[in-house]
């Protein structure tokens, strides 16, 4: 079977696919799945590069979300059947064997790649504007919203009640990023967004602010954000991390809030699985809607990192079988 490893911590480009022997038979408590989809993310290109805070030895599998077909289950395996559509924590591999534990059924009618698009970018979505405390009737500014998670937290902002302001660097993408929902989209390369953001909301600024970006888009966003407000610190996908102002954030009675999926995964695995099932529950009755923008074949797994270095990808890429 082929498998799809970082030998070298140089980049997408330095990706290899390997022939590689299949998994044997499942042990005691194990699964063998057949992986049909997998996602890829910004944290996979990180983790080429070793930019990423976790860092497994070399080489590892890139990749780390899938959706599959139970192929055969071990002893005392009492949650999934062969046959049975799973999602499970797989890279770009064909075969995987995992602890039946760490599997999670697919509702009947979603489909293997929307399954593999959501989790980790809702899982951080929702948690996210838990962590905000998003209240209904609240305005959300979402920076990045293009981008994977970006769009799942414009798509999870509506279906909690916010008015949410998009920001996105081209039309096109703000196309996409209106159809998922947002009240109001931003052209930030032609238009900004602080100016605007205040003329949406009466010079009031946005309740709480989603902001992946970090540099000068934090910088811009303490300053229209609304009083007791809370941004979001994402990530840095802009290069820089930003550096919060205390005196801006003590004028405004405003809060900086750092978080990272991983860590409630590790602090509070019982938040983590509920907000799973939240989740999975929403996707089953088509109350979230994960948008898939390029499917490449696992051969192609480096031009799907590329689309994402690119920033061609709107939602998520998806590697099929």
């Amino acid at each position: 079977m082929k498998a799809v490893f970082c030998e070298t911590l140089d980049g997408p480009d330095a990706l290899v696919v390997r022939d590689v022997d299949e998994p044997g038979a499942p042990g005691d408590g194990e699964v063998k799945v057949a992986v049909a989809a997998r996602g890829l993310s910004f944290t996979d290109l990180l983790m080429s590069k070793g930019a990423y805070q976790v860092k497994p030895p070399l080489p590892f599998v890139i990749g780390g979300e899938g959706a599959g077909v139970v192929s055969a289950v071990g002893r005392s395996v009492e949650n999934v059947r062969v046959g049975d559509r799973v999602l499970v924590p797989a890279g770009c591999v064909e075969q995987v064997l995992v602890d039946a534990s760490r599997i999670t059924p697919i509702p009947s009618g979603v489909a293997l790649d929307a399954a593999a698009s959501f989790r980790s970018n809702y899982a951080t979505a929702i948690y996210a504007l838990q962590r905000g405390r998003l209240r209904q009737g609240e305005t959300l500014l979402v920076h990045g919203a293009a981008g994977g998670v970006g769009l799942a937290t414009v798509d999870v902002g509506k279906l909690m009640g916010a008015t949410v302001i998009a920001t996105a660097g081209s039309d096109d993408k703000l196309a996409v990023v209106r159809q998922m929902g947002a009240d109001h989209v931003i052209n930030y390369r032609s238009d900004g967004f602080r100016e605007r953001v205040k003329e949406l909301t009466d010079n009031r600024g946005a309740d709480v602010i989603f902001d992946p970006v970090g540099g000068d888009v934090f910088d811009e966003s303490m300053r229209c954000v609304a009083p007791f407000g809370r941004i979001l610190i994402v990530g840095f996908t802009g290069g820089r991390a930003a550096l919060a102002k205390t005196n801006h954030l003590l004028i405004k009675d405003a809060e900086a809030i750092g978080f990272t999926i991983g860590g409630l995964a590790r602090h509070d695995p019982a938040w983590a699985a509920r907000n799973q099932r939240v989740l999975m529950g929403w996707l089953a009755g088509g109350r979230i809607r994960p948008y898939i923008s390029h499917r490449v074949p696992l051969e192609r797994t480096v031009e799907g990192l590329r689309l994402i270095v690119e920033r061609a990808v709107i939602g998520k890429v998806i590697v099929t079988s």
